[in-house]
Parts: C-alpha cells; sequence; structure tokens
C-alpha cells in the first residue's frame, strides 16, 4: 500500500499509528515533498469512485487563500486535477492506496473495512 501523509497533521500521525499497531505494510510518502502527479490523481480518483471534490484539502490554508471554495464549482475536472498535481498542500490527507481501493481523509471504521 502507498501511505501519502504530512507528518505535522495530527490525523496523519493518528492514520499512521493505526497502520503501524496493525503490522500493516505500506510506503510513506510525504505529501508535501513528493505531492501527487496529475496521472495518479486522476487514477485515485477514478479507482475511489469519489468526486473530485473529496480529494481536497478544504480545511487547509492555501485552500482558503486561493478562495476554492467559490472557485471549484465553475472549474473543469481537469483543470481542478492540474491544481490539485501542483501543490500536495491542497490534497486531502492522509490518502491509502491499496489494492483496488483508495481512501481519502482517515475514517477508522472505514480503513478497518479495507485492511
Amino acid at each position: 500500500m502507498l501511505f501519502l501523509w504530512y507528518p505535522k497533521c495530527t490525523t496523519c500521525q493518528r492514520a499512521k499509528k493505526f497502520l503501524d499497531e496493525r503490522g500493516a505494510s505500506y510506503t510513506e510518502r510525504h505529501i508535501k515533498e513528493e505531492n501527487p502527479t496529475l496521472d495518479e490523481l486522476r487514477s485515485w480518483q477514478r479507482a475511489s469512485g469519489l468526486p473530485l471534490k473529496k480529494f481536497f484539502n478544504t480545511s487547509g490554508m492555501l485552500y482558503r487563500e486561493l478562495g476554492l471554495k467559490d472557485k471549484l464549482p465553475g472549474m473543469g475536472e481537469e483543470e481542478q486535477l492540474e491544481l490539485l498535481a501542483s501543490d500536495g498542500m491542497l490534497v486531502k490527507r492522509p490518502i491509502l492506496v491499496g489494492d483496488g481501493f483508495v481512501l481519502t481523509g482517515f475514517h477508522q471504521g472505514e480503513w478497518e473495512e479495507k485492511l
């Protein structure tokens, strides 16, 4: 599995602890230092079945600074994907990518179900 996280994020820390306590095998990736690529995001969004908005870190400072709450509805899917790929801090975290699933954010019940 691939675990994308931001180490200073407390939710990400809880998710990592959750994985470690269960002995899960994963590769971790710092979402800011190595943000997801356009192709990765496109693929993950399709695999997840989630609307693209679920991939945005709506509580992040950058999201608010850019006024994306008002801008996203008028943007096309490709434009949104390009924006997400431009800065890892815009991407919802943590993300867990496994065989046949992609999870955004840490919701323990959902993660337990997939593991």
